[in-house]
């Protein structure tokens, strides 16, 4: 599965963005999707991740609530859908592929996207 993520840019504190992540392959189903940020000096952290099915999505406490992952598996393209964004949202983003449900750890996922910023400032 090759992975490709867009839609980041520069935005202001309380906007609203949405990224997506487009997947190469006729396997996009079978994965979990998750998503995965790092800002600049920190380790990669778990945003979220979603179903196969994209019938439920986890995510960290620290999104939960504005954050929103979907999928369109006919499109095969999961999306980030984030609301009210903070200064401390500034990061690059990545969609990331696995097979195995319940995983957090970046290290276990096997298929990353290139990654695009966000960054939130006034």
């Amino acid at each position: 599965v090759q992975l490709q993520a867009s839609g980041g840019g520069l935005v202001q504190p309380g906007d609203s963005l949405r990224l997506s992540c487009a997947a190469s392959g006729r396997t996009f189903s079978s994965y979990v999707m998750g998503w995965f940020r790092q800002a600049p000096g920190k380790e990669r952290e778990f945003v979220g991740r979603i179903n196969t099915s994209g019938t439920y999505a986890y995510y960290a406490d620290s999104v939960k609530g504005r954050f929103t992952i979907s999928r369109d598996n006919a499109k095969n393209t999961v999306y980030l859908q984030m609301n009210s964004l903070k200064p401390e949202d500034t990061a690059l983003y990545y969609c990331a592929a696995v097979r195995t449900w319940g995983l957090t750890d970046p290290k276990r996922y096997n298929y990353w996207g290139q990654g695009t910023l966000v960054t939130v400032s006034s």
